[in-house]
């Protein structure tokens, strides 16, 4: 921040954030690619993966993507447009915490990109990436495991919130733009061993996503067995309580309901204490949602507890990111602002 204001008053020219706002179509493939004028945005890939022997593993690979406010006519190359941060998590029950790796760089320089028009994103040999036949591929390495996947949608994508324009909080510009590709099949290596599996892509992009009073949010993501999938999310308020929720829930038959702030609540049925941070987080939770013929409540329950992803060397939180089932399903569930509140 005192850096910023040395900049403004050395008469620096930042170009303005774009405020989100409701009816701005989501086209593709063109949302599938970089929004660099936005303040941040992030490509999140989650699900389970089975090996040949039966074994289940939970992964998770994020690029996120922030502009910060530098001074637009700097004609530096080294000047710090754009910056891309990444970092990847493997849930093994067999190891009982959580396996991650993370990179970060300015864009350009050949290090890293966001590619505009389509998905494309990149630092140095981890990239996401939208094949021309609609495919996402997926490769990683880090010290612990290395995985190269390709994700087969096998749905159109659900456009969150009212036709992609998802609010996150009481003001209006507190809000995202904001699809998810649920139920997208895996395939590919892990550690060099074959795998199948199933995941969940979200693709969001703001530039005022969290209200000054948010102290953090839980966010599960769902794929049923039958076909349905369950976005739900909270955002809790600093002191406690909460400040805004929603969420979707698209039937297996295609339908969608959109869930209101009234509509969703999280209950916390276990904590687990971690023993690096001190945080405790709910980590098995119930999600109760109302829909048009009653509330339906599903009960997460983790893979295993310890999937607590310590993110601050790549500049980025403290957080719980976890395999979890229910009845009839998987998914994961992502907990923020537990160690504390939550800066974005």
């Amino acid at each position: 921040m005192r850096a910023l204001i040395a900049m403004l008053a050395a008469g620096a020219v930042v170009a303005p954030y774009p405020v989100v706002r409701p009816g701005v179509a989501i086209r593709f493939p063109a949302d599938h690619g970089a929004h660099p004028d936005y303040r941040t945005e992030w490509w999140y890939v989650t699900g389970w993966l089975k090996t040949a022997d039966g074994r289940e593993r939970g992964f998770q690979v994020t690029f996120f993507r922030t502009r910060p406010p530098v001074d637009a006519g700097n004609p530096s190359r080294f000047a710090a447009r754009q910056v891309l941060f990444a970092h990847a998590a493997l849930s093994d029950p067999a190891v009982g915490h959580l396996l991650h790796g993370d990179r970060a760089a300015r864009e350009g320089f050949g290090i890293a990109q966001a590619k505009v028009g389509d998905g494309d994103v990149a630092i140095r040999n981890w990239r996401m990436r939208r094949l021309p036949d609609g495919r996402w591929s997926a490769r990683v390495t880090t010290r612990d495991f290395a995985f190269d996947l390709m994700l087969t949608p096998t749905q159109p994508p659900m456009l969150q919130g009212v036709a992609g324009y998802s609010r996150k909080g009481p003001l209006p510009e507190q809000a995202s733009r904001y699809y998810s590709m649920p139920h997208l099949r895996v395939a590919g290596v892990l550690n060099g061993a074959r795998v199948t599996g199933e995941a969940w892509l979200d693709r969001e992009w703001s530039s005022d996503y969290l209200a000054p009073q948010a102290q953090g949010w839980d966010w599960t993501g769902i794929n049923f067995d039958d076909g349905a999938a369950l976005m739900a999310f909270r955002i809790r308020r600093k002191g406690g309580g909460v400040l805004w929720a929603g969420g979707s829930l698209r039937r297996a038959n295609g339908q969608v309901v959109r869930l209101a702030p009234g509509d969703v609540m999280f209950r916390p049925l276990k904590q687990w204490r971690s023993a690096a941070t001190g945080a405790v987080y709910p980590v098995a939770q119930e999600v109760r949602i109302r829909l048009p013929e009653g509330v339906r409540a599903f009960a997460l329950t983790p893979l295993f507890p310890a999937q607590e992803l310590d993110a601050r060397r790549s500049g980025l939180p403290v957080y719980w990111e976890g395999a979890v089932r229910t009845l009839g399903g998987r998914g994961y569930l992502e907990l923020t602002g537990y160690d504390r509140a939550l800066s974005l």
